[in-house]
């Protein structure tokens, strides 16, 4: 990535290996880290090369799978160049490595998740009931902003949010109603902006008219991480939309460094703040009932 001027939104590739994370995972309790290659995957290589390094990283998730499997777990990368191509890879994953689900990006080029375009791929997955983690990237109409601060502190929630509402609004949500998909970072700011999301139809009627009940219930639909959002400020308000069955820890390590992942265990642990039953459900029970085979 380096070689072809891709460098991520915090300036440098954090380092990461099997160790550290095993030592990290300890030392904060964790017990099993479901890993994901996050932005920017494998779209700024060329096609060919795309393909082969997104089975490349596929293969050796697998083998540390393999080697800590009751550690480890993963959410296969695929290179969306080419649709069929893409379908081909997450097939690979899901049916001859037995991954936990795929990571898909909120957008890709210009287009956001609940595209038409990206139709043929949700409609395998919808097919294999598959879990679908969804995490940001910097969108190209966010490269051209006058703004100095790395795409992680704002532009990162905002790509979540835009692929949600797409999803919701295109009816991409209905469609492929087996997929399971969660939002990472507490659904980006789509909490916040749940209420005037829920009226919109009221005021423009060139959308779809869905009741805000029915808008409301699509919201409950998502899975929801809680990385970079494990405190009252963030949960508060995603409690207010999600299903309390439906939000996992998360914690977006190594990105988010040692320091980082600190703070969010201490802020989700905060005495008063959960309670302990709530605590536990999103700490574990939760993910179990998502992935019971990791039980």
């Amino acid at each position: 990535m380096y070689e072809a001027g891709r460098g991520p939104a915090i300036g440098r590739y954090p380092d990461w290996s099997e160790d550290l994370a095993l030592g990290l995972m300890d030392k904060h309790g964790i017990a099993l880290a479901i890993t994901s290659i996050a932005q920017p995957g494998v779209a700024f290589m060329p096609e060919a090369q795309a393909a082969a390094f997104a089975r490349r990283c596929n293969d050796y998730a697998a083998e540390l799978i393999a080697k800590h499997p009751r550690r480890f777990g993963c959410f296969g990368l695929l290179p969306m160049h080419d649709i069929d191509t893409a379908i081909a890879e997450a097939r690979y994953c899901l049916e001859t490595l037995r991954f936990d689900g795929i990571s898909l990006f909120a957008s890709y080029g210009e287009k956001f998740l609940g595209d038409a375009a990206f139709d043929p791929l949700l409609a395998y997955l919808d097919d294999n009931n598959a879990v679908v983690h969804i995490h940001p990237g910097l969108h190209p109409s966010s490269r051209g902003l006058d703004l100095q601060w790395p795409g992680f502190m704002i532009e990162y929630p905002f790509d979540t949010t835009r692929a949600a509402v797409n999803l919701v609004f295109t009816g991409a949500l209905e469609r492929f109603s087996k997929i399971r998909f969660i939002l990472s970072h507490a659904g980006g700011t789509l909490p916040y902006l749940a209420w005037r999301l829920s009226v919109a139809p009221m005021i423009d009627r060139r959308l779809q008219q869905r009741t805000r009940e029915e808008l409301f219930a699509a919201f409950r639909t998502f899975w929801y991480d809680n990385a970079l959002a494990s405190g009252i400020e963030a949960m508060g308000t995603l409690s207010r939309i999600a299903d309390k069955d439906r939000i996992l820890f998360g914690s977006d390590w190594p990105f988010c460094n040692e320091r980082v992942v600190a703070e969010e265990v201490k802020d989700f642990t905060a005495r008063g703040f959960l309670a302990p039953s709530a605590r536990k459900m999103i700490a574990r029970g939760n993910a179990v009932k998502l992935f019971p085979r990791r039980a």
